[in-house]
């Protein structure tokens, strides 16, 4: 109604929401304010008082958080959409397919070199993975050697950079460039379901 809106938004859903913004400049003659961060990061910062009018969690976690601190308007909350959980390495990496499944050989696979996701501790995106390669019984193999990102598109940098062989992110953040490519997919029910409140 008033033409303006505050988006405090999850990381991977940065190339959407961008376009969701244009849209909603050209529609309402007004102006769209995002901020991309790690889900956790936005939740803190509307619990210290950052203004936002919508609010998009990569996980049912921190939007929890904020309706139980009362922060949010609970009879608007629901699930927008939906994620997966992808294995990719550089574009330019002779791995092509891995077959991702209970104890595939993943710290062989990085040949000494990091794993790459966003930091297990809070990120939504590394909260899967860890949580996926936990039930696929290989995190203590590679949990020395992950290099935790701030966040998922984070994560995706250093893999198009080649700093690291592979990452885990989202099928979306891999979608959008060309310098990786997904070389397995992780099995639905390796995790929890992920969903963008």
């Amino acid at each position: 109604a008033q033409g303006s809106l505050t988006v405090f938004a999850a990381a991977s859903l940065t190339n959407a929401m961008n376009d969701i913004g244009k849209l909603f400049v050209k529609k309402y003659k007004g102006s769209f304010a995002p901020s991309y961060l790690s889900s956790s990061t936005l939740a803190k910062q509307i619990e210290n008082g950052a203004p936002a009018n919508v609010f998009l969690s990569a996980d049912e976690k921190w939007m929890d958080y904020l309706a139980k601190k009362k922060l949010i308007d609970t009879a608007t909350r629901f699930n927008l959409v939906g994620n997966r959980l992808v294995l990719i390495a550089p574009a330019g990496s002779k791995l092509s397919k891995v077959e991702i499944s209970r104890g595939f050989n993943l710290s062989g696979l990085l040949a000494g070199g990091k794993l790459s996701m966003g930091d297990p501790a809070h990120v939504p995106a590394g909260i899967y993975g860890k949580q996926a390669l936990e039930a696929l019984g290989v995190w203590k193999s590679v949990e020395g050697v992950v290099a935790r990102a701030s966040n998922v598109r984070a994560a995706l940098v250093l893999v198009e950079r080649g700093e690291t062989p592979l990452g885990i992110v989202y099928a979306t953040d891999a979608a959008i460039t060309k310098k990786v490519k997904v070389v397995g997919v992780f099995p639905e029910n390796s995790h929890p379901p992920i969903v963008y409140p």
